[in-house]
């Protein structure tokens, strides 16, 4: 988001609730001056102000939203009161289904949504499963020579690796992995880039036509008739529905296809890096989770669930969620006036001390045990909850959970070093490489 940007506005409507508690301006201006991370702000005013509060970054005001019942009563009780305006990411996936807004998004929403539940899962258990087994082969080849790999970019080869073959059918192979590479090279740029758009689009060009280029290939192909050794995918249902349906031209076709890419890898690339940097410093909950039952059973895949969201807790897939109210409305108890921007943080929902004891300490027992974690849906919400939540959920979970299947029981790693601090940006990952070799197992 643009600190710079207007903001909207919040005031005490007589009636409704009581105002907002407000950060005064000089937490803002401390933070400003120490060119510090937008979540570092975000901490302050949540442990100075309450779980609903006000700050200023410009001459309006935003409020941030921390709380489970009022998290639910913004993105799932009454979405239509708060909407989603735009996405940071627009510049790279256009007007895809994260971006997409009104009657549009709920057009294409509807048409992915059945792909990514029940039966729609099940055409991509396959191909989910045979990118596992690919690099599960390549780390295996990592352990016979001793060769160091980056952890990052092996999560990050994995996880396109399954949503390529689930959209078209075909296995990555390693030139479509270099081109597609600008996506995570643009993604990571979004947070650093000019606010004009036309300076942006300058600054990241090179990178979004080797996108394009890789896209306009791909559909091409499909459109052709060509069907890879998996059969036909996601690809080809975006295709079909332009013979039907207008408005899937090439570029929203587009768009939604580089939007299945971002979705359907960087937020899980990012997951499983994190889950491997967590098993660094807490290497017994790896044994846990193989003890907890067989290779396939259902207590070790359980298990090995809870290390996926316990990791998920602590760097959520979409970390911050900027809404903006439509109407007056009161919140949990306090006004919120019709043009008030708001900000949801799942990323201090999940790490707050009252929801979850000790918060900072990686325990995926808070998954499995009775009680162990908070009853109510707003206080973990990784995917986000309602109407927007990503379609992807049931997706990622199930290729982490495979990929690490496939991985844990064989290779532990040894870091040679770690980053040292975490990068916000559309994720939160890890701001540095992650080499490692891999040793025997630790039993």
């Amino acid at each position: 988001m643009d600190p710079e940007a207007s903001l909207g506005s919040l005031s005490h409507v007589p009636g409704m609730g009581r105002p907002v508690p407000e950060a005064e301006p000089g937490l803002v201006q401390r933070w400003r001056s120490g060119g510090g991370e937008l979540v570092e702000l975000l901490s302050q005013v949540r442990e100075r102000f309450g779980s609903i509060a006000v700050f200023r970054l410009g001459p309006a005001p935003t409020v941030l939203v921390t709380d489970p019942q009022a998290v639910q009563h913004v993105l799932a009780r009454h979405p239509e009161r708060y909407v989603k305006r735009s996405h940071r990411a627009r510049l790279l996936i256009g007007d895809g289904v994260l971006a997409a807004t009104g009657a549009a998004w709920k057009r294409q929403r509807r048409l992915l949504q059945s792909q990514f539940t029940g039966t729609g899962m099940r055409r991509y258990e396959q191909r989910i499963t045979e990118a596992a087994r690919t690099t599960a082969g390549r780390w295996g080849g990592y352990a016979r020579t001793g060769q160091t790999l980056d952890v990052g970019r092996e999560m990050r080869r994995f996880a396109l690796d399954a949503i390529w073959r689930s959209l078209t059918g075909h296995p990555l192979d390693d030139g479509t992995e270099r081109e597609l590479a600008a996506v995570a090279a643009v993604a990571a740029a979004l947070p650093t880039l000019p606010a004009d758009v036309t300076d942006a689009h300058d600054a990241v060009a090179a990178d979004l036509a080797r996108i394009d280029a890789v896209a306009r290939h791909a559909i091409e192909a499909a459109r052709g008739g060509a069907v890879g050794p998996d059969g036909p995918g996601l690809l080809h249902v975006l295709i079909d529905a332009a013979n039907e349906r207008p408005e899937y031209t090439d570029r929203l076709i587009r768009d939604e296809l580089v939007t299945l890419l971002v979705a359907g890898h960087e937020t899980t690339a990012t997951t499983l890096t994190w889950l491997y940097l967590l098993l660094d410093r807490y290497p017994a909950a790896r044994e846990q989770a193989l003890a907890a039952g067989d290779e396939g059973s259902a207590q070790r895949r359980q298990a090995i669930q809870a290390l996926v969201h316990e990791t998920l807790r602590l760097y959520p897939s979409a970390w911050i969620l900027p809404r903006h109210a439509t109407e007056d409305d009161t919140l949990a108890g306090y006004t919120v006036e019709a043009g008030t921007d708001i900000l949801i943080c799942p990323y201090l929902t999940h790490r707050d001390p009252e929801l979850w004891p000790d918060p900072e300490h990686f325990d995926p027992r808070r998954f499995i045990t009775p009680n162990g974690r908070p009853a109510h849906p707003g206080a973990y919400f990784p995917f986000g909850i309602g109407p927007r939540a990503c379609l992807g959920l049931q997706f990622a979970l199930r290729e982490s959970t495979v990929l690490l299947e496939h991985l844990l029981p064989v290779h532990t790693l040894a870091f040679s070093s770690t980053p040292t601090k975490a990068a916000y940006g559309i994720t939160v990952r890890p701001d540095g490489p992650t080499p490692a070799t891999l040793e025997p197992p630790r039993t």
